[in-house]
């Protein structure tokens, strides 16, 4: 190998063993949602509250899944937030016969707020719950979600549990881009080390699971206290921990599911919301690693067909995506041959992430 080459391996080779190395981490110690050895059966009232802008096609899947839930002591109430397809009259047919399920109406949005933050802050108004459980209209809850969440919170003595849902993947154009969560949340995040760390740069959320104290929320400020930035939930996480209380992160398993988005379109706009916001970075340092991540997993697949000692770094991320795919509940082949392709989409997002001036979502200006 020339000097030039022997370099380039040695990063690639080092860098891909660091990964590879969280990735196993995530494997076997990754939080997950699922039955307790030993539940803790914490009674607690339970508010579910769900923000909804235009969701017809997923309001009655939500709320279906809600009202079979195995933790009695709840109460449901859904934010109509202006939308202006049949989320209202969908989700009133639940309310008018669950008594225990409400629907209020969001007051129009406010100059210095963007809108989920808004419909999240008027929720939690009206919510009595001991916990504050917020989730996302496209998200479908196992019976037993809500218990066996408040029973890992309550056993861990976390004020905070988020969760990333399993993600059901059905087109094309949503494989090219969805899978890109769970790769940057489980190749470089010991997901673990969000709860035993107080460091609040180690710190993970997910807006579609948020399962809080009432205490909490309001000690830190609630929405109001975030309600500009584009990425609260990554926010509330921080803040969480900057308090000295006990942020807990995990994944949803066959317990907790969402579809996300219906489109490569949907998938592409809603990354680029949040990508650059959520890491808190200096634009410039940003930009910077993206461009390094480019080249760490795309550079092996080409510097291999001059020097065959470059697949070394190939197969190991091939055995990342392979890995986090597993964990994901993902299929196990199709993200490691639509690497290069989602490398390059990752890459775009990014760039359209931190320079994108004409950013909306649901219909609203970011």
């Amino acid at each position: 190998m020339t000097g030039a080459e022997t370099i380039a391996f040695l990063i690639l080779l080092i860098s891909h063993a660091i990964f590879l190395s969280i990735v196993f981490y995530n494997y076997f110690t990754g939080p997950r949602i699922v039955g307790r050895e030993k539940e803790s059966h914490e009674t607690g009232l339970v508010s579910i509250l769900i923000p909804a802008r235009n969701e017809e096609n997923n309001i009655a899947g939500i709320l279906e899944s809600v009202s079979k839930q195995t933790h009695n002591n709840y109460e449901v109430i859904v934010l109509n937030d202006n939308s202006t397809d049949r989320t209202y009259e969908i989700a009133k047919k639940y309310t008018d016969k669950i008594k225990r399920f409400k629907i209020i109406n969001g007051e129009k949005l406010p100059d210095d707020w963007i809108g989920k933050n808004w419909a999240c802050y008027q929720l939690a108004r009206e919510a009595k719950g001991d916990y504050l459980l917020f989730i996302d209209a496209d998200v479908i809850l196992h019976p037993d979600a809500v218990r066996y969440s408040l029973d890992l919170k309550t056993e861990k003595n976390a004020s905070m549990l988020s969760v990333f849902p399993t993600q059901e993947i059905d087109s094309p154009g949503e494989w090219l881009v969805v899978p890109l969560m769970n790769w940057l949340l489980l190749t470089f995040l010991p997901l673990k080390k969000v709860y035993t760390s107080d460091d609040e740069k180690l710190s993970a959320a997910n807006g579609q699971f948020i399962l809080i104290d009432r205490e909490t929320y309001f000690n830190i400020g609630t929405h109001k206290a975030y309600s500009k930035k584009v990425v609260e939930d990554m926010e509330i996480a921080r803040e969480v921990k900057r308090s000295g209380r006990k942020l807990l992160t995990g994944l949803g398993g066959d317990k907790i599911k969402c579809r996300m988005y219906n489109s490569f379109n949907d998938a592409y706009n809603g990354f680029s919301k949040n990508f650059y916001y959520g890491t808190n970075l200096p634009g410039s340092v940003f930009f910077i690693i993206i461009l390094v991540l480019l080249f760490l997993f795309t550079a092996p697949f080409v510097l291999m067909f001059f020097n065959p000692v470059f697949i070394i770094p190939v197969v190991m991320i091939l055995l990342e995506r392979l890995i986090v795919s597993l964990i994901s509940r993902q299929n196990l082949l199709l993200n490691p041959v639509l690497h290069l392709l989602q490398m390059l989409i990752m890459f775009s997002i990014g760039i359209n992430s931190l320079y994108g001036r004409n950013l909306k979502w649901k219909g609203r200006k970011i």
